[in-house]
Formats: structure tokens, C-alpha cells, sequence
């Protein structure tokens, strides 16, 4: 069974009253649906993802997670990459793979950025991009 928003308990306060947010809601079979059940299989921690549809041309979902170590982002990223293209979403465009501080997946409707804890905290890309929305956290 694959997980939509209902199905993903929230770990991370989304708002200023601590309560958790779901994540936006997934299409069955979507890209955005594979990207988000794929993290959460490979135990991916704080997983969040941002709505872009109407704010940005450049992705339809921005789709943030972190890792415990260099090795699991990058092992993350990978299997990842493996999955889209064998759901037949075709190829992903990978960066920052070799230091796997921060690894870009670009997958064309859904970008992920997947960080170490101490990056991620760093460059707080969900408080950049979240537009004054609450951001939904898994």
C-alpha cells in the first residue's frame, strides 16, 4: 500500500502552534506520490514537502528530507534516481552526489533536496521557499 498525506504521520511542527501538518495531497501513481513513499522507505528524517504549483515555474513539489550521515543521503539520492526511472518517470538530473552534504535530485515536476541535519539547519530552505504557507512535514 502506497502512502498519501492521510497515511504519513507529521514528526515536525508546521506552524507557530506546534501543530503538525500533513503532507499536500499526492495523485495515486504520481511522481510526487513515488518521491515521497521512496524517503520515507529509506527512513529519510524530517521529510517535507512544499506545494510549488502557482509560485514557481521550476517544479510542480520541492520536497526536502535529511539523512543521518553522508552515506545515507547519498544512498538515498541513488535509490531514488533507480525508482523514478524504473516508474517510468524517465531519468533524474543528480547533483552534490560525491559530497552527499547536499544532493539535488531533479526529477522535472518534483525536486528533492536531501541534506545532512547540519546543512539542512544552515541554509533552512523550507523557511525560503515556504511563501508564508505552513509547510507540511511527514
Amino acid at each position: 500500500m502506497t502512502p498519501n498525506s492521510s497515511d504519513l504521520a507529521a514528526t515536525t511542527p508546521a506552524s507557530d502552534a506546534g501543530v503538525p501538518a500533513p503532507l499536500p495531497a499526492s495523485e495515486p501513481g504520481s511522481l510526487h506520490e513515488l518521491v515521497l513513499k521512496s524517503l520515507d522507505d529509506d527512513q529519510a528524517m524530517e521529510l517535507v514537502s512544499i506545494p510549488l504549483e502557482g509560485k514557481s515555474s521550476i517544479a510542480d513539489f520541492m520536497v526536502i528530507a535529511s539523512g543521518r550521515s553522508t552515506r545515507q543521503v547519498a544512498a538515498m539520492a541513488q535509490k531514488l534516481a533507480e525508482r523514478i526511472k524504473h516508474g517510468g518517470f524517465g531519468h533524474v538530473r543528480i547533483e552534490g552526489l560525491p559530497a552527499a552534504d547536499w544532493v539535488l535530485v531533479d526529477a522535472g515536476d518534483v525536486v528533492v533536496h536531501l541534506f545532512r541535519p547540519e546543512v539542512r539547519s544552515f541554509y533552512n530552505l523550507e523557511r525560503m521557499w515556504a511563501f508564508g504557507d505552513s509547510v507540511g512535514a511527514a
